[in-house]
């Protein structure tokens, strides 16, 4: 079994994902990335163990159930616990930055897929290693979210990745009240406009900038931070 603290992080082998496995491997964890593209998780991750960090690949399809358990089951045969949960793997299919869909537009496939990738999956994914946490009474899940699903600040255009977004802070706050208590804290992070493949080039934010509250969240002591809605390391509304 694993001695050091193991994370998990979903979309590891691109953007935030990987420099979110990075961070965590720099200070003391050892990390599965995570990717549906085991050949380029695996490149990724031996590129990192090289340097000397804890790293290594699993697949994941976030839609894939059967890929959900395997992680869990491999989790709790190989390394007996999960410490922290990254749930960045996310998509953005109802047009770009330049070429927005309206939701009069909006294709009910898209929308459906968009949902399974960026909600319903890290959903199952929670429910599956939560048992891992609670077995040790310690978890830090951190749910990267977005300001484009802040109903306070609700705006047109990507309708599908507006509600998935949404929807997935409502899956924050459910776990979080159904854990209350506990030494398992459950959190919504929006990393704001990240130079990424997603974000595009133009992009205000660097990847250290888009991580930061992420690995803080990650990391924290302080299971009271739990339930929120986080950007720059403060509370947003929801």
């Amino acid at each position: 079994m694993n001695e050091k603290p193991v994370a998990v992080v979903t979309g590891g082998n691109r953007g935030m994902g990987l420099a979110s496995c990075r961070a965590l491997a720099e200070v003391g964890f050892h990390v599965l990335l995570a990717s549906r593209d085991l050949d380029s998780g695996e490149a990724l991750a031996k590129s990192i163990s090289d340097e000397g960090l804890s790293v290594e690949a699993v697949k994941l399809e976030m839609t894939s159930q059967s890929d959900i358990d395997a992680l869990a089951g491999y989790l709790a045969d190989t390394h007996g616990r999960v410490d922290v949960l990254i749930n960045n793997a996310g998509i953005m299919i109802d047009g770009d930055q330049d070429h927005p869909a309206g939701i009069c537009d909006a294709d009910a496939d898209a929308i459906r897929k968009t949902l399974e990738v960026n909600t319903i999956g890290p959903m199952m994914l929670i429910k599956a290693l939560l048992p891992l946490m609670q077995q040790a009474d310690y978890g830090r899940i951190v749910n990267i979210s977005s300001g484009m699903g802040q109903l306070t600040d609700m705006s047109g255009r990507h309708p599908g990745y507006r509600i998935s977004k949404t929807a997935l802070n409502a899956v924050t706050r459910i776990f979080a009240a159904e854990i209350e208590g506990s030494n398992i804290t459950v959190n919504s992070v929006c990393p704001g406009w990240v130079r990424t493949d997603m974000g595009g080039a133009n992009a205000d934010r660097s990847l250290e900038q888009g991580i930061d509250t992420a690995i803080w969240l990650a990391t924290s002591s302080d299971h009271s931070l739990s339930g929120g809605f986080y950007r720059d390391r403060e509370s947003i509304d929801w």
